[in-house]
């Protein structure tokens, strides 16, 4: 069994659960009721509080703050939690909280992902895998980040937004709608600008889904109808997996509305 590494300047508190494998640097504290997976390593300066679980592999580095509580004014001290997957790289002065009791009680973020300097996770956000939230950037409570997103710096995301799988947020945009799955985003006040055609090619999608991927996003510009209506067609009418994304993911259950793109 791999030895636990801990600096004598670390504070573990009793009850915490660490993991084969990890080093606690100087300066840490970990909160009673914190659980570290295999090999997690805190740098130093580290803050885990609060029922936080952090996934096998993760690294936290200096100065972050994981696990505390809500920034919520209803929030009166009910027993909440944040669970962190695995192989995730939370960079330095990261702030994650745990969730509410009217939001779920649960805040989530999947594996793999890479949260830059400065960045913010809210209360009861679920976040999905390989996500990129650049520096400074902060996704509000309630929020709902699908896999392989990437938001860019000093990007602001509205409480209770939806960003789609694979979408692309551009630096310095508020998004205050919800994100078609692999649409790009980009502006002060963020517009659906087109589709995250880098993303798909570097992950690998065949070209007739991105032949498709084009034509839907043309239709949802400039059919007739709404929006919902246009994507209720685009679902009778198109056979690619990456357009039925889309098609569940307008379809289904939101408390936002849509950006939508431009005719």
């Amino acid at each position: 069994m791999s030895e636990v590494q801990v600096h004598p300047s670390a504070i573990i508190e009793v009850g915490a659960q660490i993991g084969e494998g990890c080093r606690i640097g100087p300066f840490c504290v970990v909160g009673p009721d914190v659980r570290l997976g295999p090999n997690v390593e805190l740098k130093s300066h580290v803050v885990i509080s609060g029922q936080t679980e952090i996934g096998a592999d993760t690294v936290v580095f200096p100065f972050s703050v994981i696990g505390e509580i809500p920034q919520d004014q209803k929030y009166s001290g009910e027993r909440t939690a944040l669970r962190i997957g695995k192989r995730n790289r939370i960079r330095e002065h990261v702030t994650m909280n745990t969730g509410t009791e009217g939001g779920g009680g649960l805040t989530q973020v999947g594996d793999d992902g890479l949260f830059m300097a400065g960045c913010h996770i809210a209360h009861d956000a679920r976040v999905g895998d390989r996500v990129i939230v650049v520096n400074n950037s902060a996704v509000a409570g309630h929020c709902v980040i699908e896999d392989d997103v990437i938001i860019g710096g000093l990007c602001g995301i509205h409480q209770w937004v939806r960003i789609g799988r694979g979408a692309i947020i551009g630096a310095l945009s508020m998004v205050t709608n919800d994100v078609i799955p692999h649409g790009l985003v980009q502006g002060p006040r963020g517009a659906l600008d087109g589709l995250n055609l880098v993303g798909l090619k570097r992950r690998g999608v065949a070209r007739a889904d991105i032949t498709a991927l084009r034509a839907a996003f043309q239709m949802l510009a400039q059919g007739e109808g709404t929006f919902q209506q246009r994507a209720q067609r685009l679902g009778q009418e198109s056979e690619s997996d990456y357009v039925q994304q889309i098609v569940a993911f307008v379809t289904g259950a939101s408390d936002r509305s849509f950006l939508t793109p431009e005719k």
